[in-house]
């Protein structure tokens, strides 16, 4: 398989002092599943090409017993089309070039300068379209030539593979992270075990362009392969937010736009800030915390104590790179507690606080769990306020992308009405001694109301949050 980079700013040789290959030589390296090779097919003061050729060596692969069926290893486009592999080969050689770092030269390393790349097939599955859409919204103007599937038999019509040619003016380092994360994603597949460590590998390679990128969720989850234990928390990281963003994920189209998506999240999480601080508590629990963007609000309001509480490490890890914890002074460090507890079972340690927020929690629960959760936070637990958000199931006709019937999210267990949810609310309310008001967030349509439903529940005898503005009913 073949990538060239091409450049014609002057002096156009700088390019080997970036990718740290010397235009007059010839260098090999090794990689596990073949050779790679970066030569020079042009250099001059004008215009200067590098060229990367990877040599996969399919017998090697099957002997290292990366394949299942063994004729399809021997047989297969791996050794000329661009994949995993090929993203494997470029951090590989390219690594320096990638980081920004250009010792002697570290102005050029971040200057901007004409570069095209070219990939003379690539496996595209999604075709021309997904390609754009992968591409030109970080600035690239994009060539897609289709490629015939046998030269000799035009009728049999395009292979599932297309010349790729990307041009654009751009730092190398941005070029060459964009073309590491997303050729994989054109193939829908990589070549190789996936695991925790993605995670951090997508997340530092999509710094600065990602979280903003229009295909995000597409390419985290075939970038993850579709691992949902792997997804959730990169989408929440990326998000900035609770592990359910109001994200489509029932294919590969996100359902609201980014735009749509970011303005509910903001204001879902006003809603419950304003509701908590509205309450008067000092000490506050975030049940289901995800990687901290609401512990995040809370930790600017002038609580004794937040404590976040939720069921995976590894996101309680993100949350706590994302609070930056370690940076905090001795004061404001001994203002918040990460505990990793599951909500369904009871934990002691969740008594005595002043109130809590469910973000998004219940509907991610089997609906024979939610009495479990009910029971440990509303009789165990039992904080003078708690606020609980959901989805409201009736608003899901307005997301146009979303197929009838379908949630929001894989991981949904159930989307309630609005009266579903009222008539819960009720239940615990009647078995545990709660008074609770319901309000809308986001903008809300004359039929169907909004797209989230909050409720604040009061224990009895206390009284502030059930005074939050926006209310559409009580029930006592």
């Amino acid at each position: 398989m073949l990538l060239t980079l091409t450049t014609t700013h002057r002096p156009a040789t700088d390019l080997g002092f970036l990718l740290h290959k010397h235009p007059d030589r010839h260098q090999r390296f090794s990689v596990p599943f073949g050779e790679v090779h970066v030569a020079y097919p042009e250099a001059t003061e004008e215009r200067c090409t590098a060229a990367l050729v990877l040599d996969v060596d399919p017998v090697g692969l099957v002997r290292r017993g990366q394949g299942g069926f063994a004729l399809a290893e021997y047989v297969n486009d791996r050794p000329y089309v661009a994949s995993s592999f090929l993203a494997v080969a470029l951090v590989t050689v390219f690594k320096s070039a990638m980081a920004g770092t250009c010792r002697g030269h570290e102005e050029l390393a971040a200057t901007a300068i004409p570069l095209v790349a070219e990939l003379p097939a690539v496996p595209a599955r999604g075709g021309e379209r997904l390609v754009r859409r992968l591409f030109e919204p970080l600035g690239y103007a994009v060539e897609v030539t289709p490629v015939p599937l046998d030269d000799a038999h035009p009728e049999w019509g395009a292979a599932p593979h297309v010349g790729l040619r990307l041009t654009a003016t751009t730092r190398l380092s941005q070029l060459l992270t964009h073309l590491y994360v997303l050729l994989p994603v054109l193939d829908g597949e990589k070549h190789y075990w996936v695991d925790d460590t993605e995670i951090e590998k997508l997340l530092r390679r999509g710094e600065g362009w990602l979280g903003d990128h229009p295909e995000r969720d597409l390419i985290v989850r075939r970038s993850l392969k579709h691992q949902a234990r792997l997804v959730h928390p990169a989408l929440a990281t990326l998000a900035e937010d609770d592990p359910d963003p109001e994200a489509g994920a029932t294919g590969d189209e996100a359902i609201p736009t980014q735009a749509r998506r970011t303005a509910l999240r903001e204001h879902r999480l006003e809603a419950v800030q304003g509701a908590l601080k509205a309450s008067g508590a000092r000490r506050v629990l975030d049940l289901g915390c995800g990687p901290g963007a609401l512990l995040r609000r809370l930790l600017k309001d002038d609580y004794d104590l937040v404590v976040g509480a939720d069921v995976s490490h590894r996101t309680l890890e993100i949350a706590h790179r994302r609070l930056r914890l370690d940076e905090l002074h001795e004061a404001q460090r001994a203002r918040i507690a990460l505990w990793q507890t599951a909500l369904t079972y009871r934990d002691r340690r969740l008594q005595g606080f002043d109130a809590a927020a469910l973000v998004e929690v219940i509907e991610h629960l089997d609906a024979d769990r939610l009495g479990a959760l009910t029971a440990n936070v509303f009789g165990v637990a039992r904080p003078g306020t708690v606020v609980v958000t959901t989805p409201n199931a009736e608003y899901n006709v307005r997301w146009e992308s979303l197929p009838a019937g379908a949630m929001r999210h894989p991981d949904h267990r159930f989307e309630w009405t609005r009266a579903e949810f009222a008539t819960w609310t009720t239940a615990v309310c009647a078995e545990h001694g709660y008074a609770v008001v319901h309000h809308p967030v986001g903008e809300v349509d004359d039929e169907v109301g909004a797209p989230t439903q909050m409720a604040v529940f009061t224990r009895a005898g206390r009284s502030g949050a059930a005074g939050v503005g926006g209310a559409t009913g009580a029930t006592r």
